[in-house]
Protein backbone atom coordinates (compact mmCIF):
# COMPACT_ATOMS: atom_id res chain seq x y z
CA UNK A 1 0.00 0.00 0.00
CA UNK A 2 1.49 2.92 -0.74
CA UNK A 3 1.73 6.68 1.45
CA UNK A 4 -1.36 8.09 -0.56
CA UNK A 5 -3.18 5.09 -0.54
CA UNK A 6 -2.34 4.69 3.19
CA UNK A 7 -3.29 8.35 3.91
CA UNK A 8 -6.39 7.92 2.42
CA UNK A 9 -7.62 4.65 4.34
CA UNK A 10 -6.64 6.00 7.34
CA UNK A 11 -8.99 9.25 6.71
CA UNK A 12 -12.19 6.97 5.45
CA UNK A 13 -11.96 4.83 8.36
CA UNK A 14 -12.09 8.39 10.91
CA UNK A 15 -14.84 9.32 8.53
CA UNK A 16 -16.86 6.33 7.95
CA UNK A 17 -17.62 5.93 11.81
CA UNK A 18 -19.11 9.62 11.91
CA UNK A 19 -21.42 9.21 9.14
CA UNK A 20 -25.31 10.19 9.57
CA UNK A 21 -26.75 7.24 7.99
CA UNK A 22 -30.11 8.60 7.79
CA UNK A 23 -30.43 8.61 3.66
CA UNK A 24 -27.43 6.18 3.66
CA UNK A 25 -28.90 3.41 1.08
CA UNK A 26 -28.77 -0.17 2.38
CA UNK A 27 -29.08 -2.42 -0.68
CA UNK A 28 -26.67 0.19 -3.17
CA UNK A 29 -23.43 1.03 -3.80
CA UNK A 30 -22.19 4.39 -1.89
CA UNK A 31 -18.43 4.94 -0.73
CA UNK A 32 -17.61 4.62 2.67
CA UNK A 33 -17.63 8.14 3.18
CA UNK A 34 -16.88 10.76 1.12
CA UNK A 35 -17.87 11.84 -2.75
CA UNK A 36 -18.28 9.33 -5.21
CA UNK A 37 -19.29 9.78 -8.92
CA UNK A 38 -18.75 7.75 -12.05
CA UNK A 39 -18.69 3.42 -12.06
CA UNK A 40 -15.46 2.41 -13.31
CA UNK A 41 -13.70 -1.30 -13.62
CA UNK A 42 -16.97 -3.05 -13.33
CA UNK A 43 -15.70 -6.63 -13.71
CA UNK A 44 -15.93 -10.60 -12.64
CA UNK A 45 -12.44 -11.01 -11.41
CA UNK A 46 -11.67 -14.60 -9.50
CA UNK A 47 -15.24 -15.11 -8.36
CA UNK A 48 -16.15 -12.03 -7.37
CA UNK A 49 -17.96 -9.04 -9.16
CA UNK A 50 -15.58 -5.75 -8.50
CA UNK A 51 -17.02 -2.38 -8.63
CA UNK A 52 -14.62 0.68 -8.41
CA UNK A 53 -15.47 4.50 -8.70
CA UNK A 54 -14.23 7.75 -8.83
CA UNK A 55 -13.66 9.19 -5.89
CA UNK A 56 -12.64 11.76 -3.00
CA UNK A 57 -11.96 10.49 -0.08
CA UNK A 58 -11.04 14.00 1.67
CA UNK A 59 -14.11 15.69 1.56
CA UNK A 60 -18.05 15.10 0.32
CA UNK A 61 -17.15 17.65 -2.29
CA UNK A 62 -15.29 16.90 -5.77
CA UNK A 63 -11.74 16.66 -5.34
CA UNK A 64 -8.54 15.10 -6.94
CA UNK A 65 -9.97 11.93 -7.90
CA UNK A 66 -8.66 8.33 -6.40
CA UNK A 67 -10.58 5.02 -7.40
CA UNK A 68 -12.39 3.71 -4.92
CA UNK A 69 -13.16 -0.13 -4.67
CA UNK A 70 -15.73 -2.94 -3.16
CA UNK A 71 -16.78 -6.27 -4.39
CA UNK A 72 -19.29 -8.72 -4.05
CA UNK A 73 -20.19 -12.44 -4.69
CA UNK A 74 -23.90 -11.47 -5.75
CA UNK A 75 -24.07 -7.80 -6.43
CA UNK A 76 -26.05 -7.11 -3.75
CA UNK A 77 -23.86 -7.19 -0.91
CA UNK A 78 -21.07 -5.42 -0.79
CA UNK A 79 -17.63 -5.58 0.86
CA UNK A 80 -15.16 -2.67 0.54
CA UNK A 81 -11.53 -3.01 0.01
CA UNK A 82 -9.04 -0.61 0.11
CA UNK A 83 -8.66 2.78 -2.41
CA UNK A 84 -7.37 0.71 -5.40
CA UNK A 85 -6.11 4.12 -7.09
CA UNK A 86 -4.60 7.30 -5.96
CA UNK A 87 -2.88 10.49 -7.73
CA UNK A 88 0.67 9.90 -7.28
CA UNK A 89 2.65 9.88 -10.03
CA UNK A 90 3.44 12.61 -12.66
CA UNK A 91 0.73 10.81 -15.41
CA UNK A 92 -1.90 11.63 -13.08
CA UNK A 93 -0.50 13.80 -10.56
CA UNK A 94 -4.37 15.66 -10.56
CA UNK A 95 -6.40 12.66 -10.79
CA UNK A 96 -6.57 9.31 -11.79
CA UNK A 97 -10.00 9.96 -13.50
CA UNK A 98 -12.53 7.40 -14.88
CA UNK A 99 -11.85 3.91 -16.85
CA UNK A 100 -12.23 0.36 -17.10
CA UNK A 101 -11.18 -3.23 -16.00
CA UNK A 102 -9.99 -6.23 -17.84
CA UNK A 103 -8.94 -9.37 -17.08
CA UNK A 104 -5.70 -10.53 -18.79
CA UNK A 105 -4.59 -14.23 -18.15
CA UNK A 106 -4.21 -14.36 -14.04
CA UNK A 107 -4.00 -10.39 -14.05
CA UNK A 108 -7.23 -7.57 -13.23
CA UNK A 109 -5.78 -4.52 -15.42
CA UNK A 110 -7.58 -1.19 -14.68
CA UNK A 111 -7.11 1.51 -17.66
CA UNK A 112 -7.46 4.83 -16.76
CA UNK A 113 -6.94 8.30 -17.47
CA UNK A 114 -4.37 10.11 -15.73
CA UNK A 115 -5.18 14.35 -15.60
CA UNK A 116 -2.61 16.47 -14.99
CA UNK A 117 -1.77 20.02 -15.86
CA UNK A 118 1.05 21.37 -17.28
CA UNK A 119 1.38 24.94 -15.92
CA UNK A 120 -1.46 26.63 -14.24
CA UNK A 121 -4.37 24.74 -13.67
CA UNK A 122 -6.99 27.37 -14.58
CA UNK A 123 -6.09 27.52 -18.38
CA UNK A 124 -7.61 24.49 -19.85
CA UNK A 125 -4.61 25.14 -22.62
CA UNK A 126 -2.65 23.60 -20.17
CA UNK A 127 -4.69 20.92 -19.62
CA UNK A 128 -3.53 17.09 -20.47
CA UNK A 129 -5.50 13.37 -20.23
CA UNK A 130 -3.31 10.27 -21.17
CA UNK A 131 -3.73 6.53 -20.48
CA UNK A 132 -2.57 4.66 -18.15
CA UNK A 133 -2.73 1.18 -16.68
CA UNK A 134 -2.35 -0.34 -13.07
CA UNK A 135 -2.30 -4.48 -12.53
CA UNK A 136 -3.12 -6.65 -10.02
CA UNK A 137 -2.73 -10.67 -9.22
CA UNK A 138 -4.82 -11.00 -6.00
CA UNK A 139 -7.63 -8.18 -7.63
CA UNK A 140 -6.86 -5.73 -3.78
CA UNK A 141 -3.44 -4.15 -4.64
CA UNK A 142 -2.53 -2.80 -7.58
CA UNK A 143 0.92 -1.90 -9.33
CA UNK A 144 0.96 1.04 -11.16
CA UNK A 145 2.83 0.42 -14.71
CA UNK A 146 2.53 4.38 -15.58
CA UNK A 147 1.02 6.01 -19.36
CA UNK A 148 0.27 3.75 -22.14
CA UNK A 149 -1.41 6.44 -24.63
CA UNK A 150 -0.53 9.94 -25.06
CA UNK A 151 -2.71 12.91 -25.57
CA UNK A 152 -3.40 13.22 -29.25
CA UNK A 153 -1.59 16.71 -30.71
CA UNK A 154 -4.36 19.27 -30.51
CA UNK A 155 -6.57 17.59 -27.41
CA UNK A 156 -6.91 18.38 -24.16
CA UNK A 157 -9.96 16.69 -23.52
CA UNK A 158 -9.20 12.71 -23.95
CA UNK A 159 -10.75 10.33 -21.05
CA UNK A 160 -12.59 7.58 -20.22
CA UNK A 161 -10.82 4.29 -21.32
CA UNK A 162 -13.35 1.33 -22.16
CA UNK A 163 -11.12 -1.68 -22.97
CA UNK A 164 -12.31 -4.76 -24.55
CA UNK A 165 -11.11 -7.87 -26.12
CA UNK A 166 -12.36 -8.88 -29.86
CA UNK A 167 -10.39 -12.41 -30.98
CA UNK A 168 -6.57 -11.75 -30.10
CA UNK A 169 -6.60 -7.92 -30.18
CA UNK A 170 -7.70 -5.33 -27.23
CA UNK A 171 -9.32 -2.86 -28.57
CA UNK A 172 -9.57 0.85 -26.43
CA UNK A 173 -12.47 3.80 -26.78
CA UNK A 174 -11.64 7.11 -25.65
CA UNK A 175 -14.07 10.30 -25.15
CA UNK A 176 -12.83 13.30 -26.65
CA UNK A 177 -13.32 17.32 -27.93
CA UNK A 178 -12.43 19.02 -30.76
CA UNK A 179 -13.56 22.43 -30.24
CA UNK A 180 -17.06 22.30 -29.52
CA UNK A 181 -17.00 18.90 -30.66
CA UNK A 182 -17.80 15.49 -29.12
CA UNK A 183 -15.82 12.38 -29.92
CA UNK A 184 -15.15 8.87 -29.53
CA UNK A 185 -11.78 7.70 -30.88
CA UNK A 186 -11.01 3.94 -31.11
CA UNK A 187 -7.42 2.08 -30.90
CA UNK A 188 -6.23 -0.95 -30.70
CA UNK A 189 -3.24 -3.26 -29.22
CA UNK A 190 -1.78 -6.63 -29.04
CA UNK A 191 -0.61 -6.30 -25.29
CA UNK A 192 -2.55 -3.36 -23.41
CA UNK A 193 0.36 -1.44 -23.44
CA UNK A 194 1.58 -0.14 -27.14
CA UNK A 195 -1.79 1.26 -28.46
CA UNK A 196 -2.65 2.08 -32.11
CA UNK A 197 -4.72 4.40 -33.68
CA UNK A 198 -7.78 3.36 -35.65
CA UNK A 199 -9.61 6.02 -36.47
CA UNK A 200 -12.84 7.89 -35.32
CA UNK A 201 -15.54 5.47 -34.00
CA UNK A 202 -18.53 8.52 -33.67
CA UNK A 203 -18.45 12.12 -33.92
CA UNK A 204 -21.10 14.56 -32.51
CA UNK A 205 -23.92 15.82 -35.12
CA UNK A 206 -24.70 19.64 -34.72
CA UNK A 207 -26.68 19.64 -31.09
CA UNK A 208 -25.66 16.44 -30.01
CA UNK A 209 -22.58 17.97 -27.61
CA UNK A 210 -19.44 19.51 -27.15
CA UNK A 211 -17.80 16.45 -25.07
CA UNK A 212 -18.44 12.47 -25.10
CA UNK A 213 -17.91 11.07 -22.11
CA UNK A 214 -17.91 7.64 -21.02
CA UNK A 215 -17.87 5.27 -23.58
CA UNK A 216 -18.96 1.95 -23.77
CA UNK A 217 -19.01 0.17 -26.60
CA UNK A 218 -20.46 -3.29 -26.73
CA UNK A 219 -22.22 -6.03 -28.68
CA UNK A 220 -25.66 -7.38 -27.57
CA UNK A 221 -27.48 -9.76 -29.80
CA UNK A 222 -25.41 -9.26 -32.69
CA UNK A 223 -25.48 -5.50 -32.63
CA UNK A 224 -23.15 -2.89 -31.66
CA UNK A 225 -24.25 -0.67 -28.92
CA UNK A 226 -22.29 2.88 -28.29
CA UNK A 227 -23.19 3.77 -24.86
CA UNK A 228 -22.27 7.32 -24.00
CA UNK A 229 -22.69 10.69 -21.68
CA UNK A 230 -22.61 13.64 -23.68
CA UNK A 231 -22.11 16.76 -22.37
CA UNK A 232 -24.00 20.22 -24.23
CA UNK A 233 -27.18 18.99 -25.39
CA UNK A 234 -30.00 21.37 -25.00
CA UNK A 235 -33.44 19.89 -23.58
CA UNK A 236 -36.34 19.84 -26.26
CA UNK A 237 -39.54 19.88 -24.68
CA UNK A 238 -39.63 16.67 -22.52
CA UNK A 239 -36.32 15.27 -23.73
CA UNK A 240 -32.75 16.14 -22.32
CA UNK A 241 -33.89 17.87 -19.42
CA UNK A 242 -31.55 17.16 -17.19
CA UNK A 243 -27.87 18.87 -17.02
CA UNK A 244 -25.93 15.96 -18.87
CA UNK A 245 -27.99 12.72 -20.60
CA UNK A 246 -26.92 8.92 -20.91
CA UNK A 247 -27.57 7.45 -24.08
CA UNK A 248 -26.91 4.84 -27.10
CA UNK A 249 -26.72 4.65 -30.10
CA UNK A 250 -27.13 1.00 -32.12
CA UNK A 251 -25.64 0.09 -35.34
CA UNK A 252 -23.43 -2.54 -36.71
CA UNK A 253 -19.50 -2.94 -36.65
CA UNK A 254 -16.80 -5.27 -37.52
CA UNK A 255 -12.44 -4.79 -36.97
CA UNK A 256 -10.98 -2.57 -39.41
CA UNK A 257 -14.31 -1.43 -40.90
CA UNK A 258 -16.13 1.96 -39.53
CA UNK A 259 -19.16 1.48 -37.36
CA UNK A 260 -22.81 1.86 -39.22
CA UNK A 261 -25.07 3.83 -37.22
CA UNK A 262 -29.07 2.23 -37.39
CA UNK A 263 -30.49 4.53 -34.84
CA UNK A 264 -30.89 7.68 -33.47
CA UNK A 265 -29.22 8.57 -29.64
CA UNK A 266 -31.88 7.55 -27.12
CA UNK A 267 -31.77 8.32 -23.41
CA UNK A 268 -30.97 5.41 -21.01
CA UNK A 269 -32.61 6.60 -18.46
CA UNK A 270 -35.36 8.93 -17.83
CA UNK A 271 -35.58 10.37 -14.11
CA UNK A 272 -33.18 13.21 -12.66
CA UNK A 273 -30.25 11.25 -11.61
CA UNK A 274 -28.40 9.14 -13.76
CA UNK A 275 -25.16 9.26 -15.22
CA UNK A 276 -21.98 7.92 -16.92
CA UNK A 277 -23.50 4.02 -17.12
CA UNK A 278 -20.88 1.34 -17.63
CA UNK A 279 -21.51 -2.10 -18.73
CA UNK A 280 -19.57 -5.18 -18.26
CA UNK A 281 -20.28 -8.94 -19.18
CA UNK A 282 -21.64 -11.59 -16.22
CA UNK A 283 -20.07 -15.01 -16.02
CA UNK A 284 -23.59 -16.26 -17.43
CA UNK A 285 -23.11 -14.44 -20.49
CA UNK A 286 -25.69 -11.16 -18.99
CA UNK A 287 -24.66 -7.70 -20.19
CA UNK A 288 -24.98 -5.74 -16.77
CA UNK A 289 -25.12 -2.00 -16.49
CA UNK A 290 -24.67 0.46 -13.42
CA UNK A 291 -24.47 3.97 -13.31
CA UNK A 292 -24.07 6.80 -10.73
CA UNK A 293 -27.42 7.87 -9.43
CA UNK A 294 -26.45 11.45 -9.29
CA UNK A 295 -26.41 14.49 -11.61
CA UNK A 296 -23.68 17.09 -11.71
CA UNK A 297 -24.97 20.71 -10.68
CA UNK A 298 -28.00 19.35 -8.65
CA UNK A 299 -28.08 19.21 -4.73
CA UNK A 300 -26.37 16.52 -2.72
CA UNK A 301 -28.19 17.27 0.42
CA UNK A 302 -26.30 14.14 2.19
CA UNK A 303 -23.32 15.79 2.17
CA UNK A 304 -23.92 17.53 5.85
CA UNK A 305 -24.04 13.77 6.23
CA UNK A 306 -20.81 12.90 5.80
CA UNK A 307 -20.83 11.11 2.22
CA UNK A 308 -21.69 12.29 -1.33
CA UNK A 309 -23.08 9.84 -4.41
CA UNK A 310 -24.59 6.33 -4.88
CA UNK A 311 -24.86 3.79 -7.83
CA UNK A 312 -27.66 2.97 -9.30
CA UNK A 313 -29.24 -1.22 -8.96
CA UNK A 314 -26.81 -3.61 -11.50
CA UNK A 315 -29.44 -4.00 -14.49
CA UNK A 316 -29.53 -6.47 -16.92
CA UNK A 317 -29.64 -5.04 -20.73
CA UNK A 318 -31.85 -6.42 -23.58
CA UNK A 319 -32.08 -5.09 -26.92
CA UNK A 320 -35.22 -5.24 -28.72
CA UNK A 321 -35.95 -6.33 -32.85
CA UNK A 322 -36.37 -2.58 -33.04
CA UNK A 323 -33.66 -1.57 -31.80
CA UNK A 324 -34.34 0.09 -27.84
CA UNK A 325 -32.32 -0.97 -25.15
CA UNK A 326 -34.14 -1.96 -21.77
CA UNK A 327 -32.80 -2.30 -18.38
CA UNK A 328 -34.27 -4.67 -15.95
CA UNK A 329 -33.04 -5.09 -12.16
CA UNK A 330 -30.82 -8.07 -11.87
CA UNK A 331 -32.54 -11.28 -10.62
CA UNK A 332 -30.15 -11.52 -7.81
CA UNK A 333 -32.03 -8.52 -6.03
CA UNK A 334 -35.01 -10.96 -5.45
CA UNK A 335 -32.10 -12.53 -2.76
CA UNK A 336 -33.02 -9.29 -0.47
CA UNK A 337 -36.93 -10.21 -0.07
CA UNK A 338 -38.37 -10.67 2.93
CA UNK A 339 -42.52 -11.58 3.17
CA UNK A 340 -44.66 -10.06 0.81
CA UNK A 341 -47.28 -7.53 2.16
CA UNK A 342 -50.62 -7.65 -0.44
CA UNK A 343 -52.19 -3.79 -0.30
CA UNK A 344 -55.91 -4.41 0.63
CA UNK A 345 -56.87 -1.87 -2.44
CA UNK A 346 -58.34 -2.25 -5.60
CA UNK A 347 -60.26 0.49 -6.70
CA UNK A 348 -59.59 4.61 -5.48
CA UNK A 349 -62.05 7.32 -6.25
CA UNK A 350 -60.91 10.57 -5.25
CA UNK A 351 -59.00 9.63 -1.75
CA UNK A 352 -55.67 8.32 -0.57
CA UNK A 353 -54.81 5.55 1.45
CA UNK A 354 -51.99 4.16 3.48
CA UNK A 355 -50.46 1.16 2.31
CA UNK A 356 -46.75 1.28 4.25
CA UNK A 357 -45.87 3.30 7.22
CA UNK A 358 -42.26 2.97 6.95
CA UNK A 359 -41.37 2.53 3.09
CA UNK A 360 -37.08 2.61 3.68
CA UNK A 361 -35.63 -0.02 1.71
CA UNK A 362 -38.47 -1.85 -0.46
CA UNK A 363 -39.73 -2.96 -4.10
CA UNK A 364 -43.08 -2.04 -4.97
CA UNK A 365 -45.36 -3.86 -7.28
CA UNK A 366 -48.15 -2.09 -8.76
CA UNK A 367 -49.88 -2.63 -12.02
CA UNK A 368 -52.84 -0.21 -12.71
CA UNK A 369 -55.74 -1.63 -14.76
CA UNK A 370 -55.31 1.74 -16.94
CA UNK A 371 -58.51 0.77 -19.55
CA UNK A 372 -60.98 1.13 -16.40
CA UNK A 373 -59.08 4.26 -14.65
CA UNK A 374 -60.22 7.70 -15.78
CA UNK A 375 -59.04 9.62 -12.53
CA UNK A 376 -57.39 12.88 -13.86
CA UNK A 377 -53.98 11.37 -11.85
CA UNK A 378 -53.55 7.98 -10.39
CA UNK A 379 -50.19 6.67 -8.53
CA UNK A 380 -48.27 6.62 -5.05
CA UNK A 381 -46.88 9.00 -3.39
CA UNK A 382 -44.25 8.71 -0.31
CA UNK A 383 -44.93 11.45 2.30
CA UNK A 384 -45.05 15.12 0.61
CA UNK A 385 -41.81 15.02 -1.12
CA UNK A 386 -42.48 12.26 -3.89
CA UNK A 387 -45.09 11.06 -6.23
CA UNK A 388 -45.06 8.67 -9.23
CA UNK A 389 -48.43 9.33 -11.04
CA UNK A 390 -50.88 8.96 -14.36
CA UNK A 391 -51.93 12.68 -15.53
CA UNK A 392 -54.27 11.17 -17.67
CA UNK A 393 -55.00 14.42 -19.30
CA UNK A 394 -51.24 14.88 -20.46
CA UNK A 395 -51.03 11.09 -21.09
CA UNK A 396 -47.98 11.06 -19.04
CA UNK A 397 -46.41 8.78 -16.33
CA UNK A 398 -44.37 11.26 -14.14
CA UNK A 399 -42.14 10.68 -11.48
CA UNK A 400 -42.17 14.08 -9.12
CA UNK A 401 -39.91 15.48 -6.44
CA UNK A 402 -40.51 18.25 -4.14
CA UNK A 403 -37.85 18.93 -1.64
CA UNK A 404 -37.85 22.75 -1.58
CA UNK A 405 -35.41 22.62 1.46
CA UNK A 406 -32.92 21.29 -0.73
CA UNK A 407 -33.44 23.04 -3.96
CA UNK A 408 -35.22 20.05 -5.80
CA UNK A 409 -38.32 20.03 -7.46
CA UNK A 410 -39.43 19.27 -10.96
CA UNK A 411 -40.74 16.49 -12.59
CA UNK A 412 -39.36 14.17 -15.45
CA UNK A 413 -41.64 11.85 -17.41
CA UNK A 414 -42.23 9.35 -20.23
CA UNK A 415 -45.53 8.73 -22.50
CA UNK A 416 -48.31 6.36 -21.49
CA UNK A 417 -47.35 3.24 -22.39
CA UNK A 418 -50.04 1.42 -24.91
CA UNK A 419 -51.92 -1.29 -24.02
CA UNK A 420 -54.35 -1.19 -21.08
CA UNK A 421 -52.07 -2.53 -18.21
CA UNK A 422 -49.11 -0.69 -16.51
CA UNK A 423 -47.04 -2.68 -14.34
CA UNK A 424 -44.43 -0.34 -12.44
CA UNK A 425 -41.79 -2.08 -10.39
CA UNK A 426 -40.41 0.59 -7.52
CA UNK A 427 -37.40 0.13 -5.70
CA UNK A 428 -36.61 2.71 -2.71
CA UNK A 429 -33.82 2.48 -0.39
CA UNK A 430 -33.83 5.53 1.73
CA UNK A 431 -32.84 8.24 -0.50
CA UNK A 432 -33.15 6.76 -3.82
CA UNK A 433 -36.11 5.27 -6.20
CA UNK A 434 -35.90 3.55 -9.67
CA UNK A 435 -38.53 2.66 -11.32
CA UNK A 436 -38.83 -0.30 -13.89
CA UNK A 437 -42.03 0.37 -16.38
CA UNK A 438 -43.41 -3.02 -18.13
CA UNK A 439 -40.51 -5.22 -17.36
CA UNK A 440 -37.58 -2.88 -18.57
CA UNK A 441 -39.12 -0.89 -21.47
CA UNK A 442 -38.60 2.38 -19.54
CA UNK A 443 -36.72 3.35 -16.61
CA UNK A 444 -36.48 6.48 -14.32
CA UNK A 445 -34.15 6.82 -11.45
CA UNK A 446 -34.10 9.81 -8.78
CA UNK A 447 -32.60 10.64 -5.70
CA UNK A 448 -34.52 11.62 -3.34
CA UNK A 449 -34.85 12.91 0.59
CA UNK A 450 -37.90 12.04 3.01
CA UNK A 451 -38.57 12.85 6.10
CA UNK A 452 -41.28 10.83 6.86
CA UNK A 453 -41.23 7.44 5.08
CA UNK A 454 -45.50 6.42 4.81
CA UNK A 455 -46.46 5.70 1.39
CA UNK A 456 -50.04 6.22 -0.01
CA UNK A 457 -51.65 5.52 -3.06
CA UNK A 458 -54.02 7.47 -4.57
CA UNK A 459 -56.75 8.62 -7.06
CA UNK A 460 -58.36 12.18 -7.79
CA UNK A 461 -60.99 13.53 -10.00
CA UNK A 462 -62.33 9.97 -10.71
CA UNK A 463 -61.62 6.01 -10.42
CA UNK A 464 -58.56 4.02 -10.60
CA UNK A 465 -58.15 0.55 -11.31
CA UNK A 466 -55.62 -2.03 -9.39
CA UNK A 467 -54.82 -5.42 -10.45
CA UNK A 468 -52.04 -5.81 -8.27
CA UNK A 469 -50.30 -3.96 -5.72
CA UNK A 470 -48.45 -4.82 -2.43
CA UNK A 471 -44.35 -4.63 -1.51
CA UNK A 472 -41.62 -6.86 -0.01
CA UNK A 473 -39.40 -5.42 2.89
CA UNK A 474 -35.36 -5.01 1.26
CA UNK A 475 -33.09 -5.97 3.81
Amino acid sequence: MTLHIADAEQVLTEKSDQLNTRWYPYYHLAARAGWMNDPNGLVWFDGWFHAFYQHHPYSTEWGPMHWGHARSRDLMRWEHLPVALAPEGPEDKDGCFSGSAVVNGNELALIYTGHKFHGDPSSEDNLYQVQCIATSRDGVNFTRKGQILDTPSGLHHFRDPKVWKEGEMWYMVVGARVEDTGQVRLYRSEDLHHWHEQGILAEAPHGMGYMWECPDFFTLDDKQVLMFSPQGMAAEGYANRNLFQSGYIVGRWQPGEKFIQESKFQELDHGHDFYAPQSFLAPDGRRIVIGWMDMWESPLPEQQDGWAGMFTLPRELVITPNNQLQMRPVHEVESLREEWYSWPVSTLKNKQLCVMHNCEAAEVIVTWDTSLSEAEQYGIALDDGMRLYIDNQAKRLILERNYPQHNLCGQRSIPMPTGDELNLRVFFDRSSVEVFVNDGEACLSSRIYPQQRQLNVFAWSGNAVLKECGAWNLR
